[in-house]
């Protein structure tokens, strides 16, 4: 072997160790788990009539420890950190990625010793986004994106001919379904789908399965939403992320991460015309639930507002839950849920400037594990030089990029026209 080659492998073998070291030192760390409200919240809530603030404040999480240390974590990370410095140099494009990810996940361990606290929320922000947050100088911001939004959707989830089915399908009947589409899909990967009493929306997805609440109930389209967003999504970065030979860290992703996940997830459900208005309203009651806590509104206003749009108690009380979790029934909200509106946007128009400068053939590299968007310039020279290989799994819609490509054309040329005038030229027709 040549010197040249030596050299490679000693710097591939330093990524690989220090990627394996950032998995995991991660392993502990379970967010949703560390913030969730147990039932004795919600049994005290409906007793007092839905009258009362859940008794949730800095005191109550003291009682649920992390299962880690939180100082012995956060310096393992940064000795991970100094360590890429060190093993890999200053300005390595990988070097620079990672030690960004350890930095975050010193965030994280902050934020969840902070629960309950103002100092939670504040972090939230920064990881997650706030709803006041633009994409551009001039942009509307996330808050009055959602209010865009929410004025054509109102109109849709009111007409009959566009309701939903009932959910008749419960849910050891829809992981039967699940776990055949999974087959499908990845046959002989030993994904499943599974029953879980301890999660707060109706699904969710884990390393190597997918959890659906056991009294939860379901229609087809829901199932198909869950089979595209996460299934193919959410289960498929994470087997192209295992699969990585080097840059194991790519199967597990840092909350910068999420806001790349949720979008791509987003999008795969609008691409294969499997969302709908009542789905994709849901997505912006939970960016108007985010923005009005930001402006100060506590537990109750929230649970009124989600009452107002037609949910019931326990519904109103889910949703409400969300968005103060970690935090205080009075104070800021965790902000995660604005990732799917915020991933989104960032993730259709990384696909669009990706067509329009000729450059579909990037769009894949989003699965190639739990990727940022941030970093996909990088991610193409890691592809081209073999240290990240190229996603082993790809829904339909992104093996063949020639009709993704027709669609983003029409959509780069289509949102130059101006709405405002379409309406008045229109008005005689509509």
């Amino acid at each position: 072997m040549d010197t040249k080659n030596i050299e490679l492998s000693t710097y591939l073998t330093e990524v690989k160790s220090l990627s394996d070291r950032i998995v995991k030192a991660q392993q502990p760390i379970r967010v949703l788990d560390a913030i969730k409200w147990d039932d004795s919240i919600k049994q005290a809530f409906f007793s007092s009539g839905c009258k009362s603030l859940p008794s949730v404040d800095a005191e109550y999480y003291l009682q649920r420890p992390l299962g880690f240390d939180p100082l012995e974590k956060k310096q393992e990370f940064h000795q991970i950190e100094r360590d890429l410095a060190r093993k890999l140099g200053q300005l390595n494009p990988l070097s620079v990625i990672m030690r960004r990810i350890c930095r975050e996940y010193q965030d994280v361990v902050r934020m969840l010793e902070a629960r309950g606290t103002a100092t939670f929320s504040n972090i939230s922000q920064e990881l997650y986004g706030s709803s006041q947050d633009v994409f551009h100088v001039g942009d509307p911001t996330i808050a009055e994106l959602g209010s865009m939004m929410e004025g054509t959707l109102q109109q849709l989830v009111e007409l009959d001919f566009l309701a939903e089915e009932p959910k008749t399908i419960n849910a050891k009947d829809a992981v039967a379904i699940l776990n055949e589409k999974i087959e499908q899909v990845f046959p002989g990967d030993g994904l499943r789908a599974m029953i879980s009493d301890g999660i707060i929306s109706d699904a969710a997805a884990g390393t190597d399965y997918v959890k659906l609440r056991a009294d939860a109930f379901f229609n087809m389209r829901d199932l198909r939403v869950l089979e595209v967003h996460e299934i193919w999504v959410h289960l498929g970065t994470t087997l192209n992320g295992m699969a990585q030979p080097y840059c194991t860290f790519l199967g597990k992703g840092p909350p910068s991460a999420t806001v790349t996940q949720e979008g791509l997830a987003v999008l795969m459900e609008i691409l294969t015309f499997s969302s709908t208005p009542d789905r994709l309203m849901r997505l912006i009651n939970r960016v108007r639930a985010i923005t009005l806590a930001e402006e100060g509104a506590d537990f109750m206003d929230i649970f009124a507002f989600f009452k107002a749009k037609g949910l019931d108690d326990d519904e109103s009380y889910t949703f409400s839950s969300r968005v103060f979790r970690g935090s205080s029934s009075n104070g800021m909200p965790f902000t995660k849920d604005l990732t799917y509106i915020k991933g989104f946007v960032l993730t259709y128009n990384f696909m669009r400037l990706a067509v329009h400068k000729g450059k579909p053939d990037r769009i894949p590299l989003l699965f190639c594990g739990k990727t940022m968007i941030e970093d996909m310039k990088v991610l193409v020279d890691l592809v081209d030089e073999g240290t990240v290989i190229p996603p082993r799994f790809l829904p339909p819609q992104f093996k063949d990029l020639m009709g993704l490509s027709a669609w983003m054309s029409f959509s780069r040329f289509m949102t130059s026209l101006n709405f405002r005038q379409l309406e008045q030229d229109y008005a005689n027709i509509l």
